[in-house]
């Protein structure tokens, strides 16, 4: 049932056709590649990009609690997302894990500078 779609570029003196193979997004997840070293499932890696984006949501742009199904629609948003994400992580060899690792460890330095500075002012004003 699945055909092969051809796209043809005109306007050129030579029309080129070029087959596009169907998407199989079964076989997509579990192809493996490497993170951090070691071989994953795809799958693997759409849920710590997941819950990377979730995170940095919840933790720099969320201001308030939302209304259950709008929380439902953000988060189905950040799954689409996150999985755009991996698109570009695995064909485009993108390191979309690693700068969303790093932006993670800048700001849960940003908050440890947080605690340490609120621990001198609290040790400060005894």
């Amino acid at each position: 049932m699945n055909h092969p779609t051809y796209i043809t570029f005109a306007g050129t003196t030579n029309n080129e056709e070029i087959e596009i193979p169907p998407f199989d997004f079964g076989a997509f997840m579990t192809e493996t590649d490497p993170l951090f070293g070691i071989a994953m499932p795809n799958w693997i890696t759409f849920i710590v990009i997941f819950i990377c984006m979730t995170y940095i949501y919840n933790k720099v742009f969320r201001a308030r609690k939302l209304p259950l199904l709008k929380d439902l629609v953000v988060y189905v948003l950040l799954a689409i997302g996150a999985f755009v994400l991996l698109i570009f992580e695995v064909d485009s060899s993108l390191p979309i894990v690693y700068s969303l690792s790093i932006a993670i460890a800048l700001m849960l330095t940003l908050r440890i500078r947080y605690f340490v500075m609120d621990w001198q002012n609290r040790k400060q004003n005894k």
